[in-house]
C-alpha cells in the first residue's frame, strides 16, 4: 500500500477504519514474508533439441532434452498442448471432463526433424527446438509459439515462465477479459490479476475485476482463439505488427505471456468467429440462460435506504408509464452491512415488499458480498466455523483465519475452492429467496479488502483447498469470484430447481458464463467511461461471457443530462440494461434529468421492450452456439480490415447495427457499414456497404440500421410476438432465427428458421420445414 492507497482507504471508510486497513496490509505482507520462500538464484531452462516422440490419442508426446510437450486434438477441433507433463485437467475453466481426443488425428514426422498433428481445421507443427505453429489446412501460419523459457529457483520452488508468440502483421488482438481500453487491444502490457481499481475506473485503468488469459486474434489468414489455462498472476504484452511497404519486410505481431507460476498449457481453436466461439463454449460450458425478466430494464442504487424510497422509485416509473422489470437492493438494505441479513427498521417487511412489486411486474435482486463479519453471534460466521474440520474460512500458512477490513468491519473470507464450503454457502441463498428476491448480484468478490487497492486482499501465502489438491492464494485468487459464482448458482438451483437461477458477478474467470453474467463495475462518470462501457461488453462477449452491461450513467458523480441520455441509449441495446450509482452520486431515474431527457429515455425504454423477444432469441442462441448478443462489426466478415478497427459501433445479433453516440455535443456520426444493404430504422433511408456513411444522431435517438432481408421477433401492439421483416434487395435473400420465450424454467428451446426473398415486388417470408403462410403476424418494413 502506497500513500495514495492510504488516503483512498481513509476517505472511503473513515480514519479509524482506514488505519485498521494499514495494519491489515502490513499483516498480509508479513505473512507472505514468513511463508513464501525468497526466489533467490534462478536457473533458466529451455526445451532443448527433440530426442523422440510417442504417438497417443489425438496426437502424442514430443520429448526434448529438458522438457516434453503433449499435443492433443479434441473432438470438435480444439487443440491442447502442455509442457512438462501438464494435462487438461484439473481445470476451473473446462466444463466437466473436457472433450475426448479425436481418433482421426495422429502424431507424424515433419520436416527438419520436427513433428506434426494434422486435423480437420488445424495443423499443429512442432519444430525440433520446441516452437509450435498453428496452420490452416492450406498451410497458412496463424500463430507461431516460440520455444518457452522457465526460471526455476535453485533452492527449489515454483517455476515462472514466459511464452512468446508471433502472429501475422495485419492481426488485431481482442479479449483478455474485461478491458476498458478495448475492444481492440493495442500495444501495451495487460495484467492478469483480478483487481478492484478502487473508487472508479476509466479506459486507462488496468487490470480490472475480471481478467482472463483468453486472446482472440483476427487476421487475413483467419481467426483463432488461444487460452493459456493458468490462474496465477501474470501479464500479457502485445505489439501489433506492421506490413512492409514496397520491398520492405513485414514485422509480425507479437504476444508475450509471462506467468509467476503454474502450468504452461494452452488451448487453441480456429475458424470463423462464430465457429471459434462455438468451440470455446463447447470447451468451457454453455452460457447460463437468464430468465426473460432479466432482459428488461433494471434499476439500482446504493442508498435506497428504506421500503418507502423503493416504492417511491417504482411508483415514479409507473406514474410516468416507463417500463421496469427489476430493482436491485445494494448493501444498505443489510443489517450493519452483514450478508444474509435485513435491516428491520428500514425494511420491516421485505417479503411483503417483494410480493407487492412482483405483482406489479418488478422483481427484486439482492447484492451478495463474500466477506463475512467476524463476530460471534453472527449466524453466517458461527455456522461457517463448523464446516468440515477446519471451518469454511481461508487460513494463512500458520493455520490462522485471515481477516480483512470490509463494509461490515473486520471480516473473514469463505474458501470457495472447497466443495464443502460451496455447498454450505449455497444453502444460505435460501434466506435470500425467503426474503422474496428473484436473483443475486455478487460484488466485492475479487476479493476486496479496503487495505488492498491494487494488491491482494488475502495473503498470497493463504491456503486454499483447490478441490482437495491444496495450494495457496497465488493460484486461487483469479478463480475466487468464479468459484463463488458456482456456489451461488448451484445453491439457487438446489433450492428452486424449477426456475433458472439469475446471477451476475463482478469478478470471475474463464468459464464464468456457466453460472451467469457480469457487469462493468464502478465505471467512472465521464465520456471516456461511456466509451469504456461498450469496450467491456464487446471484449467479454469475445471471451465467452455474452450477458453483461455497464452502470448506466456511471457509478460515481453526477452525469450531465446529455451524458446520461447517451449512456441510457447505449444501455438499451446491451444485454444487461441497468442504471446504478454510488451512495454519494446523483440519482439515475430518467425524470431527474428534465422533461426532454425523460421523453427521449422513454423512447429508448419502449424500444428495448419492443425488442425484448429479439433479446430472448439472442439469449437462447448464445446458449446454443456461444455467439454473443453484442458483436463487433467484423463478426461476419473478419477479412474486412476496416471493420477490425471500428470500435464505436456494434452488431446486435445478425439483424441490427447500433451506432451509439460516444462524444459530447455530437448530433451526427460516421458509421462504417459491413457488406450488404442496410435500412435506417428511423428514417427509412437505404445504404449499401461496405463503406462509410454519415448519419443523423439527434439527442432523441442513436442510429440503428437493420440488415436487408433480416427476420427478427419483436413485441407487437397487442403485446404478442410478431415477425419484423426488413425487405431484401432484389435478387438477394435473407432470414433469421427465432426462439420464443418458453418461460423461466428448463424447457427445451425450439429454433425457428425463416427465410425472406423478393418476388415480383412482394416480400415472401417462409419458415423452413413448413409449407403455407407463416403462423402469426408479420410486418414488412423498408419495402
Amino acid at each position: 500500500m502506497d500513500g495514495r492507497d492510504l488516503v483512498r482507504s481513509v476517505k472511503l471508510v473513515g480514519s479509524v477504519r482506514g488505519l485498521r486497513t494499514v495494519r491489515s496490509s502490513w499483516q498480509r505482507r508479513n505473512a507472505d514474508a514468513r511463508a513464501l520462500p525468497r526466489r533467490g538464484a534462478e536457473r533458466a531452462r529451455v526445451p532443448g533439441l527433440v530426442v523422440g516422440a510417442e504417438p497417443g490419442p489425438g496426437g502424442g508426446v514430443v520429448r526434448f532434452a529438458r522438457s516434453e510437450l503433449r499435443v492433443r486434438v479434441a473432438v470438435g477441433g480444439a487443440v491442447f498442448w502442455g509442457w512438462d507433463g501438464a494435462e487438461p485437467l484439473p481445470s476451473y475453466a473446462l466444463a466437466g471432463a473436457g472433450p475426448e481426443p479425436d481418433p482421426r488425428a495422429g502424431l507424424e514426422p515433419d520436416k527438419d526433424g520436427g513433428w506434426q498433428v494434422v486435423s480437420e481445421r488445424l495443423t499443429v507443427a512442432v519444430s525440433r527446438h520446441g516452437a509450435v505453429e498453428l496452420r490452416t489446412p492450406g498451410g497458412v501460419v496463424l500463430r507461431r509459439e516460440l520455444p518457452p523459457r522457465w526460471w526455476e529457483p535453485v533452492a527449489g520452488g515454483t517455476a515462472r515462465w514466459v511464452q512468446r508468440s508471433e502472429v501475422p502483421a495485419d492481426a488485431r488482438f481482442f479479449g483478455l477479459g474485461g478491458r476498458a481500453s478495448g475492444p481492440r487491444l493495442r500495444d501495451g502490457v495487460y495484467r492478469l490479476w483480478n483487481t478492484d481499481p478502487g473508487g472508479s475506473f476509466g479506459p486507462g485503468d488496468d487490470p480490472l475485476y475480471l481478467t482472463m488469459p483468453v486472446q482472440l486474434v483476427v487476421s487475413d489468414a483467419g481467426t483463432h482463439l488461444v487460452f493459456h489455462d493458468n490462474s496465477w498472476s501474470g501479464r500479457v504484452t502485445l505489439r501489433e505488427g506492421e506490413e512492409g511497404a514496397g520491398s520492405g519486410h513485414d514485422r509480425p505481431g507479437m504476444c508475450e505471456v509471462r506467468m509467476d507460476g503454474g502450468p504452461l498449457r494452452c488451448w487453441a481453436m480456429a475458424g470463423t468467429p462464430a465457429r471459434v466461439l462455438q468451440n470455446w463454449t463447447a470447451l468451457t460450458g454453455a452460457p447460463a440462460l437468464p430468465p426473460s425478466w432479466a432482459l428488461g430494464p433494471q434499476h439500482a442504487r446504493w442508498g435506497f435506504g428504506s421500503e418507502g424510497e423503493v416504492r417511491r422509485v417504482v411508483a415514479g416509473y409507473r406514474e410516468r408509464g416507463l417500463p421496469l422489470s427489476v430493482l436491485h437492493l445494494d448493501i444498505d438494505h443489510y443489517d450493519a452491512h452483514r450478508v444474509f441479513t435485513v435491516d428491520r427498521e428500514r425494511f420491516p417487511d421485505l417479503p411483503g415488499l417483494a410480493k407487492e412489486l412482483r405483482e406489479d411486474g418488478v422483481r427484486l435482486v439482492s447484492i451478495v458480498d463474500p466477506a463475512v463479519k467476524a463476530e460471534p453471534g453472527n449466524a453466517v460466521f458461527d455456522s461457517g466455523r463448523a464446516v468440515g474440520g477446519d471451518g469454511a474460512f481461508v487460513r494463512d500458512a500458520g493455520g490462522r483465519v485471515v481477516r480483512g477490513e470490509v463494509w461490515p468491519g473486520e471480516c473473514v473470507y469463505p474458501d470457495f475452492t472447497d466443495p464443502q464450503v460451496r455447498e454450505w454457502w449455497g444453502g444460505w441463498y435460501e434466506e435470500r429467496l425467503a426474503q422474496g428476491f428473484s436473483g443475486v448480484w455478487h460484488d466485492m468478490n475479487e476479493p476486496v479488502s479496503f487495505a488492498a487497492f491494487g494488491e491482494p486482499t488475502l495473503p498470497r501465502s493463504a491456503r486454499h483447498c483447490l478441490e482437495g489438491r491444496g495450494g495457496d492464494h497465488r493460484e486461487a485468487h483469479n478463480v475466487y469470484g468464479l468459484t463463488m459464482a458456482r456456489a451461488g448458482y448451484e445453491g439457487l438451483h438446489r433450492l428452486r430447481a424449477e426456475e433458472r437461477p439469475f446471477l451476475f458477478s463482478r469478478s470471475g474467470w474463464a468459464g464464468m458464463q456457466r453460472y451467469g453474467g457480469t457487469w462493468s463495475g464502478d465505471v467512472e462518470t465521464s465520456w471516456p467511461g461511456l466509451r469504456a462501457s461498450l469496450a467491456l461488453v464487446l471484449g467479454l462477449g469475445l471471451c465467452g461471457v455474452p450477458y453483461s452491461g455497464p452502470d448506466v450513467g456511471g457509478f460515481g458523480g453526477s452525469p450531465s443530462p446529455e451524458l446520461y441520455l447517451r449512456w441510457f441509449q447505449l444501455g438499451a441495446y446491451l444485454p444487461l440494461f441497468r442504471t446504478h450509482a454510488a451512495i454519494d452520486a446523483g440519482r439515475r431515474e430518467p425524470w431527474e434529468f428534465g422533461p426532454r431527457v425523460l421523453e427521449h429515455a422513454r423512447t429508448a425504454l419502449e424500444e428495448r421492450e419492443r425488442l425484448r423477444p429479439y433479446f430472448v432469441s439472442l439469449a437462447q442462441l448464445a446458449r446454443l452456439t456461444g455467439a454473443p448478443y453484442v458483436r463487433p462489426l467484423w463478426w461476419g466478415a473478419p477479412g474486412e480490415r476496416a471493420l477490425r478497427d471500428c470500435e464505436d459501433a456494434f452488431l446486435l445479433g445478425d439483424a441490427l447495427l447500433v451506432a451509439p453516440v460516444l462524444e459530447r455535443g455530437a448530433d451526427r456520426r460516421a458509421v462504417r457499414l459491413p457488406r450488404g444493404r442496410w435500412h435506417d430504422t428511423a428514417t427509412g433511408e437505404v445504404y449499401e456497404g461496405p463503406g462509410q456513411v454519415l448519419l443523423d444522431a439527434p439527442l432523441s435517438r442513436v442510429p440503428v440500421l437493420a440488415r436487408a432481408g433480416s427476420v427478427l421477433p419483436v413485441r407487437g401492439a397487442d403485446g404478442g410476438v410478431e415477425l419484423e421483416v426488413w425487405a431484401p434487395a432484389a435478387g438477394r435473400s435473407g432470414g433469421g432465427l427465432v426462439v420464443r420465450d418458453a418461460g423461466d424454467g428448463w424447457e427445451r428451446a425450439e429454433v425457428e428458421r425463416y427465410t425472406s426473398r423478393l418476388v415480383d415486388g412482394m416480400v415472401v417470408v417462409e419458415r423452413e420445414g413448413e409449407e403455407g403462410p407463416v403462423n402469426g403476424p408479420v410486418r414488412v418494413r423498408g419495402l
